[in-house]
């Protein structure tokens, strides 16, 4: 069994063929896959899709790129719309500074209340960080001051030091198509020292698709190549590499039920 801990099935890309996707990833094993939120504005849409789909669940959160549209964030409403039967996170929020001129202080403000919310819910949080590495650590170290939470770094791709403040802070972290690219040893370097306890795996689809799909659009189906190459760099097997990613994603996703139990619940 292999779980997509990271995807964005509602969005357009997926229009024309969302059944024949969720189909695909079924025939290759995953068993699981969690629709990201970018936009609490569209909730409704996508807890309609997780609704649709057995496989599929959600989160609730509104993506750092988006601070300039929403420099707030209703805290109350982001926790009454995180108790959805099929949300079973908050996010992806987080830190991009990636384009010049975003406005640090109100994305640092909507960050802080998704980790509230996640304090809150007792939900993961599914953490976006993009060259924001020194004020992602400093601001995780702080809340976490505060009150424990769980959470994520999703897609990783941050320098090594970040890395070891989010594993010494409890952390897990996950790792998309970026890590099978031939450029990214550094990336492996880093993923080879993540406690396998604390490994994720997911596609970020439709972004990023792993070797050898590089250059298609990426769907869940496609995680089973990142999950080969992380079970190269971390010496096991890839039956071994898939039964602890999916433990795992149960694990820090927990409101989500395994498939065995939910089939069980079904009849």
């Amino acid at each position: 069994m292999l779980i997509d801990s990271h995807c964005h099935l509602d969005f357009p890309d997926f229009t024309a063929d969302r059944d024949g996707v969720v189909q695909r990833a079924s025939a290759a094993g995953v068993e699981r896959m969690i629709s990201i939120s970018t936009r609490i504005e569209r909730f409704g849409e996508i807890a309609a899709l997780a609704e649709a789909y057995p496989e599929v669940f959600c989160t609730v959160g509104e993506h750092p790129e988006n601070v300039h549209e929403a420099p707030e964030v209703d805290l109350d409403r982001l926790v009454a719309l995180a108790a959805h039967p099929k949300c079973v996170g908050i996010g992806e929020a987080g830190l991009d500074y990636h384009y010049p001129g975003a406005p640090r202080d109100a994305a640092h403000r909507v960050f802080r209340t998704h980790i509230e919310a996640a304090r809150r819910t007792g939900l993961p949080l599914v953490v976006h960080s993009r060259d924001a590495d020194e004020d992602m650590a400093a601001i995780l170290q702080d809340e976490m001051g505060k009150g424990p939470f769980k959470a994520v770094l999703h897609c990783f791709t941050s320098s090594l030091e970040l890395a070891e403040a989010g594993l010494a802070l409890g952390l897990s972290i996950s790792f998309s198509g970026i890590v099978t690219f031939k450029n990214s040893q550094a990336l492996r370097d880093i993923a080879r020292i993540v406690p396998m306890d604390r490994l994720l795996v997911e596609t970020d689809a439709p972004f990023l698709a792993p070797v050898p799909h590089r250059g298609k659009r990426n769907e869940p189906a496609f995680v089973a190549a990142t999950a080969a190459v992380l079970a190269e760099v971390k010496g096991v097997s890839v039956a071994t590499l898939a039964a602890r990613t999916s433990a795992n994603a149960l694990t820090l996703f927990d409101k989500m039920p395994p498939p065995a139990a939910a089939e069980a619940a079904a009849e």
